[in-house]
């Protein structure tokens, strides 16, 4: 192992181009910014194009080009950039194109658009949330591994802390499955051939294909992502056998959940800690059997609830649920306020439980 002190922004850029991403193109906009710096320095000489599109518009739509010629590319901002994004990423979604959005969010209020989509049509997203630089590491490349396995844009949910925090890393490629060949790509090589192919129709209800047709294209559409829903659930739990509280917390909010969680282990309390990795597909049945024993399923996520709706329908006992979260931004806007603090969430925790916390 040879560790370097690297930014998250760095390691993810590094762990982008490991597993073979060669197109970026995106906009800045902070806390983004330093991973397109990052790309600007390191695709190129890794043999790949790297371009600072004039919109998130723009940049997004390149991408889709890059990808539809069988390049693995990948675009990103913060969530306020990647709303401008959103009919892109539908578009993709529904004609099939593979590629990776990196949203390097401001805080934890993206949630509803990774998960519910901000563009048109019968489409979702897979969006992983690492807790640390070194899980961003591994769910960037197995990200270009899933868009390209079930031909779908997927997007990895950072944060200011993932994007600006140095830490010691070493990149290493995972192993992973091997892929379907993209026989469906536009690589030129059928032109003047009378085969040639397209890929950016059927969303657009012109598919001629009378096999298919636009309406059997929609329904294969549907059926994968139902497919993709039962496949590709990720989570982590921590402690929760015989725990009577349930702290349910996601990305970096996780992390320091988690020490909280061992802290109040440590003091003698049963509770425990639940962790979705996939935002979508969210986790359902495992936090069902996570919470099965639970007095009380506590949210903790930085914004106004929104994984909370997921957890309520998932939740053993819905009634058990309350929400111990809460808007939290910092004085510049651009990263997390007083909330993100291991005593504040101890005590947001132990108020929750009725106890006082202990005087020295």
């Amino acid at each position: 192992m040879s560790l370097e002190l690297l930014s998250g922004s760095v390691a993810i850029t590094r762990a982008a181009i490991t597993a073979g991403c060669r197109f970026f193109a995106g906009y800045p906009m902070s806390p983004f910014t330093g991973l397109l710096e990052a790309m600007s320095r390191e695709l190129g000489p890794a043999g790949g194009t790297c371009i600072n599109a004039e919109s998130e518009i723009e940049g997004v739509n390149m991408t889709i080009g890059a990808a539809a010629a069988g390049a693995r590319a990948a675009t990103g901002s913060c969530g306020q950039g990647i709303a401008l994004m959103q009919e892109a990423i539908a578009e993709g979604a529904l004609n099939e194109t593979p590629f990776v959005v990196f949203n390097m969010a401001r805080n934890q209020q993206d949630y509803f658009q990774c998960t519910r989509g901000g563009g048109w049509g019968d489409y979702r997203t897979i969006t992983l949330a690492p807790k640390d630089i070194h899980e961003a590491v591994e769910h960037t490349q197995l990200l270009f591994h899933l868009a390209d396995l079930h031909r779908a844009p997927t997007i990895l949910y950072g944060d200011p802390l993932l994007a600006q925090t140095l830490v010691g890393v070493d990149v290493q490629p995972l192993e992973l499955d091997p892929l379907p060949a993209k026989d469906w790509a536009l690589d030129g090589s059928l032109s003047g051939t009378g085969r040639s192919r397209q890929v950016w129709t059927w969303a657009m209800g012109k598919a001629t294909d009378p096999g298919l047709g636009p309406d059997g294209h929609w329904r294969a559409v549907a059926e994968k992502f139902d497919r993709i829903a039962e496949q590709e659930q990720r989570h982590e739990a921590i402690a929760v056998e015989d725990a009577d509280t349930v702290v349910v917390a996601f990305g970096s909010a996780a992390k320091f959940a988690e020490h909280v969680v061992e802290e109040l282990r440590a003091e003698g309390h049963r509770i425990g800690l639940f962790r979705p990795i996939t935002l979508w597909p969210f986790p359902g049945a495992a936090l069902a059997e996570a919470t099965r024993r639970a007095r009380r399923v506590l949210v903790f996520e930085l914004n106004a609830g929104q994984m909370l709706d997921d957890v309520r329908q998932w939740a053993h006992d819905r009634d058990t649920v309350r929400f111990v979260g809460g808007v939290s931004i910092g004085e510049s806007g651009l990263d997390y306020g007083p909330l993100l603090d291991v005593p504040v969430i101890k005590q947001r925790v132990l108020a929750a439980l009725d106890l006082e916390p202990a005087r020295s």
